[in-house]
């Protein structure tokens, strides 16, 4: 799995270049506010542990005007690991499995505190929960001999407890989102989030780039698939997936991709992806497997270059792929959707995806923001789909 190692490098990197590019060339601040860690020490003694067993953390800042009985509750991405070395590479390489490498991170685009940049959310009570367990907050396994913790699921309980205890108890709205790996984690989480708060309260969930399709790679295969069963194996994860799915589907490790488990979520959850996820082309369609065509190797690397003809056709034929694997929605409110076709992943954290006035992000004349704004108070029925680009969109530029 070291090529899915490198991949997501690669995209960490692409991000971080259009922040630096981003964060000066554009009317408005890009980097919105800096907000300290909280750590839950006292979690370490009910188990609720980072891979290496060092404290769960999230960032939060507090909600002011209308907005202070609100709150947006962020949950980080970052992959995930499906082998042991893969988990220890974790904690010791990319500081994903550990509190201890953990830095403060920059609150923008949709955790943002200014009003002209996220209009519906920004006065909310905004929490950015940290990645450290590898398996979207699913986990609940130990390894004693290499001294692994696969304790997502109870991180996620002991901080949505603590947020509780912090005044989400009285809230009047909840939203459960994240980006990638915590998009997964906000679909599978969704319903569990919806337990713990009070009856009273309005909740509801969106992933942004977290809807992961049971897709068939360039040779035929579902190696993908096999990486997600894996994780599920080893964290521990199945009995923390939705168990109306898990009863059903065989192995249980399908129903942690979104298109099997999203139907037994009773909770209102909006989806926001790209039909041509960079990362999905990279990891699901041409994954780093013996005889990978060249050109697709290349492919996976700059997505930008898979517009030749010789990808073409196979790119279309994922995104027929991806969409039929979206929940069928017909007039229901209850499932929203935003789906670009932009070659990204992510888009929460790049103000001219979220709330920017570039067309390229725009669907219907709709910013997300606006878009996931509306669905969630309830204005609009909102399913949006970019069918008038039938192929990959370079959207952003470096």
């Amino acid at each position: 799995m070291a090529g899915r190692r490198l991949s997501q490098a690669f995209y960490t990197l692409l991000v971080v270049c259009n922040l630096i590019k981003f964060g000066r060339g554009v009317d408005f601040p890009y980097v919105t506010r800096l907000v300290n860690l909280t750590y839950l020490h006292y979690a370490v003694r009910q188990g609720a542990v980072c891979l290496d067993g060092s404290p769960p953390a999230y960032q939060f800042d507090k909600g002011f005007g209308d907005g202070v009985n609100n709150w947006l509750v962020f949950l980080e991405g970052g992959g995930w690991c499906d082998t042991t070395e893969d988990c220890l590479n974790r904690i010791l390489l990319n500081g994903m499995g550990s509190s201890t490498n953990m830095f403060p991170k920059n609150f923008t685009g949709m955790t943002s505190n200014e009003p002209s940049l996220n209009p519906y959310f920004y006065n909310w009570n905004r929490v950015y929960v940290r990645y450290c367990d590898g398996a979207s907050f699913t986990g609940n396994n130990v390894d004693p001999v290499h001294k692994l913790h696969y304790k997502g699921a109870k991180i996620f309980n002991v901080i949505v407890k603590d947020l509780l205890a912090k005044g989400m108890k009285n809230a009047s709205n909840a939203l459960l989102t994240g980006c990638s790996a915590g998009g997964l984690a906000a679909t599978l989480n969704c319903d569990k989030f919806r337990s713990l708060l009070s009856t009273s309260t309005r909740v509801k969930c969106a992933s942004d780039a977290g809807y992961f399709p049971h897709l068939k790679d360039v040779l035929g295969g579902f190696s993908f698939a096999k990486y997600f069963d894996n994780i599920v194996k080893l964290h521990g994860s199945a009995k923390n997936l939705p168990k109306s799915c898990t009863s059903k589907m065989k192995p249980r490790s399908l129903c942690f991709h979104p298109q099997y488990s999203l139907p037994y979520v009773q909770t209102p959850v909006f989806i926001i992806n790209s039909a041509y996820d960079t990362y999905q082309i990279a990891n699901i369609l041409a994954p780093n497997i013996t005889n990978l065509p060249k050109s697709w190797e290349t492919c996976r690397s700059n997505t930008t270059t898979c517009l030749t003809p010789d990808h073409v056709e196979t790119l279309k034929e994922f995104r027929l792929g991806f969409l039929d694997a979206l929940p069928k929605l017909g007039n229901s409110s209850f499932r929203g959707m935003f789906i670009t076709s932009c070659l990204i992943h992510c888009q929460y954290h790049l103000q001219q995806s979220w709330h920017g006035d570039d067309p390229r992000f725009r669907l219907h004349n709709k910013a997300i923001s606006e878009a996931l704004g509306e669905w969630y108070s309830g204005k609009a029925a909102l399913q949006i789909i970019d069918h008038e680009n039938d192929l990959p969109r370079v959207c952003l530029t470096l």
